[in-house]
């Protein structure tokens, strides 16, 4: 084996060989057989190796199914359905079908994060992939933060955010589509997206509740920061939105059939490219349930608006809120 590639490979994990993807985030765990029957711990040596590449990715999973793909990540916690989207009946799966108008996450983001408690970890499986384009970039949420100068990071710590699914979908998301394609999108993301209408706020800066790291909580669902107009939330949303998608705090994954990549949601965001005309594009998400990120100085994020609520408790809640109003160029 020559000198590179022994640099390139990761043995720090007991029985785990993984290859390095990129610099600051992801490594694909070569040699091993996802399931449900793999042992404790197996389930946590991966867990630890997510905590550290935040994102894995594993070639030829051919053998899941739906229901073993599901099995498999409720062994890493309770698992969830998407609050809005329905699921495939008879199971909690998220599903992303290109030919049905909701298939294309082009956008970046943290999943979910208009829920108080977000998912922790995603885990999706690739069952129908384009011959070419469809790739997903990653980006390391911890990595922006710890490379911010001192009074960025200052100023980041201070501030909380409202993040909504009713966010700024905006016409840059069905542009280079066809019409049809494009109110396909659009009818998805006001029918069924936005059908019941969330809002949760969250510190702008996290600590992962197993590293102990500091991370940017950021993203397309954010809706304005707490206390500023949406001009101002837009302006300081911009300066921190672009530290995290730099291209050195990322890493691109070329999709195969059958691939599976899991990512810790509390610690990335991601963007699906929507290159790839009108081929399939089916994929399929097993959501693992998170708890409230804690913000620096140990204050938990809270529910603003969900279906749930009571009128006087969601009356409570705006009252306590700064008039808040959508980010114009949300990502």
């Amino acid at each position: 084996m020559s000198s590179s590639a022994q640099t390139n490979l990761d043995t720090s994990f007991e029985n785990l060989r993984i290859r390095r993807v990129a610099g600051l985030i992801g490594g694909e765990v070569q040699d091993i057989k996802l399931s449900a029957s793999l042992d404790d711990a197996a389930i946590d040596t991966l867990h630890r190796a997510l905590v550290k590449y935040k994102v894995l990715f594993f070639r030829d999973q051919s053998h899941l199914d739906d229901a073993a793909h599901q099995a498999f990540g409720a062994r890493f916690g309770d698992t969830v359905a998407h609050p809005t989207v329905p699921s495939p009946e008879g199971t909690k799966l998220f599903e992303l079908d290109a030919s049905k108008g909701g298939g294309r996450a082009d956008s970046w983001h943290t999943d979910i994060t208009f829920l108080d408690a977000f998912p922790k970890i995603s885990i999706l499986r690739g069952v129908k992939i384009p011959a070419y384009g469809g790739d997903t970039v990653w980006a390391n949420t911890v990595a922006a933060y710890e490379r911010l100068p001192a009074d960025l990071k200052r100023l980041a710590d201070s501030l909380w955010a409202v993040h909504t699914n009713d966010y700024d979908y905006g016409a840059e998301r069905t542009a280079g589509t066809d019409s049809r394609s494009a109110e396909a999108r659009l009818a998805h993301h006001q029918n069924v997206f936005v059908s019941t209408v969330y809002e949760a706020e969250h510190p702008v800066v996290h600590v992962h509740p197993v590293s102990g790291e500091k991370a940017l909580l950021l993203g397309h669902f954010i809706k304005n920061i707490v206390g500023l107009s949406s001009s101002e939330s837009a302006r300081i949303f911009e300066i921190l939105q672009n530290r995290v998608i730099r291209l050195e705090n990322t890493v691109r994954w070329q999709w195969r059939k059958d691939d599976v990549v899991i990512w810790d949601n509390r610690a990335t965001q991601h963007y699906a490219i929507n290159d790839y005309g009108t081929q399939e594009r089916l994929v399929r998400r097993v959501t693992v349930a998170g708890e409230r990120a804690v913000s620096i100085d140990g204050r938990h994020s809270r529910t603003l608006r969900r279906p749930e609520q009571q009128p006087q408790a969601q009356s409570q809640a705006k009252s306590q809120q700064a008039v808040r109003e959508p980010i114009a160029s949300a990502a």
